[in-house]
């Protein structure tokens, strides 16, 4: 059983920050080989967004190891604790969600989670954490701030931070941690999963569960996936993000623009390819730098549709990039054959989201109109019939001119 055990742990360290701790790791897994105990994962996430993004995989794929080594995953969708918003990473208070912003954000968070997990019945358990922390009374909010001090709280980093340079740290910021270790003893949790960003709150989790009689979780963080930007974390808000719901090519050909010293960081965090093979690919004295983003690419897109979609993605993004061909499913988009300046046309196309985001791409030279540089947003064009409005490496559009009355 040692040998198994040792086994398990190591698959369960592979792209990992930190774990606290590892002899409590090998403890619980003992203890559950040798009871036959299914041992209970918890992963929070706040619907703070509509959308999960790889960066969200990441610790998804650490629970979906647990699960095929016949644990349970507890997925406890936060739609309490958005209310207040997690502190971890923010140099400002983050603003109020309202119960319906978060109510629709969280529809989709099921869905989405289930790409990674197994969602059968004995292998997942979904929970709000509205059903027991809307239910406390200001005697249980008393009881629970009492495990904590303002000492404490203010070795996160962020709070310091802001504390120093005299900026507003909101009293229900302090409640944050202290409500995601509650939920940690109402699910009874064995193991924490978090990125690095939630070591924090984590942490504070096996406090409160000592506090209240329970055996401290053992706490596995990962690293934060850097966006494609190759500069901050992977966030839709930074706009660096690939989502787990993009379209094939489009996941596929967002891969593929990261920069190559990010590909070995890609292979372990987001795949499951072993760690010797991954030294062989990212070495350039080996293997081509773009065939093994390539192989990159196929095998993120292979996890979330298949593998004929893989293959079909990295072929349209060959036709299109390596031999300048247009793709074969280009958006038709009506317009009047009326003059419109160049940054408008973008915008209804839906190419762009903003006249804002439209100036920016233009000046940034990415955008051709029939094949031409655009180099002002206020250039008149008149629309024609075929017409293609290309914006960036992989955003495409053909005109079609609609009869005017």
């Amino acid at each position: 059983m040692a040998t198994e055990i040792s086994q398990q742990i190591q698959l369960l360290r592979r792209g990992t920050a930190e774990i606290f701790t590892e002899a409590e790791l090998a403890e619980k897994l003992a203890d559950a080989a040798k009871t036959g105990r299914q041992l209970r994962i918890k992963l929070g996430l706040d619907p703070t967004s509509p959308d999960i993004h790889l960066g969200h995989t990441v610790v998804l794929r650490k629970m979906r190891q647990f699960q095929d080594l016949g644990h349970k995953a507890v997925l406890i969708i936060g739609d309490y604790t958005a209310r207040i918003g997690d502190p971890s990473g923010q140099d400002t208070t983050r603003p109020m969600l309202s119960p319906e912003q978060i109510e629709e954000n969280a529809k989709t968070y099921f869905n989405q989670a289930g790409k990674i997990l197994d969602t059968s019945e004995d292998k997942l358990e979904v929970r709000h954490n509205s059903e027991w922390l809307a239910d406390l009374r200001l005697a249980d909010i008393i009881k629970l701030a009492g495990n904590m001090t303002v000492a404490r709280m203010l070795e996160r980093d962020t709070f310091e931070l802001r504390h120093k340079k005299g900026d507003p740290v909101g009293i229900h910021e302090f409640l944050y941690p202290l409500m995601q270790g509650y939920d940690s003893v109402m699910v009874k949790s064995d193991f924490e999963l978090g990125g690095t960003d939630q070591t924090f709150n984590n942490l504070v989790g096996r406090d409160i569960q000592k506090a209240y009689g329970q055996k401290p979780q053992v706490v596995i963080t990962t690293p934060i996936l850097v966006g494609l930007d190759g500069k901050k974390k992977m966030s839709k808000s930074k706009g660096n993000y690939v989502g787990v719901t993009d379209e094939a090519n489009d996941m596929f050909g967002k891969v593929m623009s990261i920069s190559d010293d990010m590909m070995e960081n890609y292979f372990t965090l987001l795949t499951d390819l072993p760690t010797d093979k991954i030294t062989e690919l990212v070495n350039p004295d080996k293997t081509h730098p773009k065939k093994t983003k390539v192989l990159l690419g196929k095998t993120i897109v292979a996890q979330f549709y298949d593998k004929a979609s893989a293959e079909g993605a990295a072929a349209e993004f060959d036709k299109v990039f390596a031999q300048s061909q247009l793709p074969d499913d280009i958006r038709e988009v009506e317009i009047a054959p009326e003059p419109i300046p160049a940054g408008k046309l973008l915008v209804h196309c839906k190419l762009v989201s903003s006249g804002g985001e439209a100036k920016r791409m233009i000046k940034q030279s990415a955008v051709s109109i029939a094949g031409k540089k655009i180099t002002d947003p206020n250039v008149e064009i008149v629309p024609k019939d075929g017409m293609i409005v290309q914006v960036g490496k992989r955003r495409f559009a053909r005109l079609k001119n609609r009869k005017v009355d």
